[in-house]
């Protein structure tokens, strides 16, 4: 198998042969067809999440495929299944997953520590979130993987692994945005630009793309926003409230997640609004919100993992709204490349030249 490698925080990956070791029981091997690069997989890299890495470990979170081998005790999926490899597994049994919370299931920290693949020089190798998609070839759980029905290309098909279903599901699930409020999206890079859809779904009145690079507001503007602010001419939650004449917003979702911007998003709620944290920022990261305003003005602030999706029922609801034409993973996807050139696409990301490269040569 071919793989990208995370061997060094702060380092880039490296695309290495490996040997996958065999699967077990309830273990499911896929052919990836293609898997994104979101931000957090920069993140990784660059050590914002040490506690998340131990070893070398296989690279990607997002991504979709078919499966080629399945173990004797696998269930849910067969040879020849396309799937959408999920980065929050779902068991089925644990209390979270009984409860309709599959998405804070307690499998997750088992998946992360089972090794998956061997290096040439003997050590072993763990996968990203139990499924490491920058692979050829994948092993995982059966818990981490999900059948689909559709035509879509698996290009497309792999932004609903992360992407999509985080950003649309904050607007429906975690929110549970109502017609005709308001919503800003501070961040508008695939997370971003999904919120932005999911709030035109939802039927959001208002919908305020806030983000630095220009393309990306041109982007959120043809995918349903109704106002854009580049938070470089003047702070943007001032921008914002002049934009709904002194007042704040119903919805405000952070999708970037440093500590500051988190404060200024908190800044665009208005009375009895909401401010949902999608972004994941540093392990160690705190924002300050004034106590009295957060009582006196009835103001929530939700975290969102996920997109507080179950990934079971939903995966399937959000391939169909993508086939007839109310969601578009297309749009996301800036550019499609080989696996050799991962690190200069993650560095593309750094710099905000794209919203979602997606590998689909390995």
């Amino acid at each position: 198998m071919k793989s990208a490698l995370l061997v060094a925080l702060g380092k880039d990956l490296e695309v290495e042969s490996l040997d996958p070791l065999a699967p077990g029981p309830r273990d499911v091997v896929v052919a990836v067809g293609a898997s994104g690069i979101c931000h957090t997989d920069l993140s990784v890299r660059n050590g914002l999440f040490p506690a998340l890495v131990s070893g070398p470990m296989i690279g990607g979170h997002e991504g979709a495929g078919t499966v080629v081998e399945v173990g004797d005790q696998v269930t849910r999926v067969a040879v020849g299944d396309r799937v959408i490899a999920s980065f929050r597994p779902a068991c089925g049994t644990c209390a979270y997953c009984l409860s309709d919370r599959s998405h804070l299931c307690d499998s997750l920290g088992g998946f992360l520590r089972t090794p998956r693949a061997r290096r040439q020089d003997g050590s072993e190798a763990v996968a990203m979130s139990g499924i490491g998609t920058f692979s050829d070839v994948l092993t995982c759980n059966e818990a981490s993987v999900v059948r689909i029905r559709s035509e879509l290309p698996d290009a497309h098909l792999a932004l609903l692994g992360c992407g999509m279903t985080t950003g649309v599901g904050a607007v429906l699930f975690t929110a549970k945005v109502r017609p005709g409020s308001t919503v800003a999206v501070v961040g508008c890079g695939g997370v971003g630009q999904s919120v932005v859809q999911g709030a035109a779904v939802a039927g959001a009145a208002r919908i305020i793309a806030v983000d630095p690079v220009e393309s990306k507001r041109r982007t959120a503007r043809k995918l349903g926003a109704t106002d854009v602010v580049d938070p470089a001419a003047a702070p943007p939650d001032a921008q914002v409230k002049e934009l709904l004449k002194g007042g704040g917003v119903d919805y405000a979702f952070d999708v970037v997640g440093t500590p500051d911007i988190v404060a200024s998003t908190y800044r665009m709620v208005g009375k009895g609004g909401t401010l949902v944290l999608v972004g994941y920022g540093p392990m160690d990261g705190e924002f300050r919100a004034p106590a009295f305003d957060l009582q006196a003005q009835e103001k929530t602030v939700k975290g969102c993992v996920a997109g507080s999706a179950q990934v079971r029922r939903d995966y399937q609801m959000f391939v169909d709204l993508i086939e007839s034409g109310r969601l578009s993973t297309g749009a996301l996807v800036t550019q499609e490349i080989a696996l050799t050139d991962v690190n200069t696409a993650m560095d593309a990301l750094l710099k905000g030249e794209v919203i979602r490269s997606v590998i689909t040569a390995f």
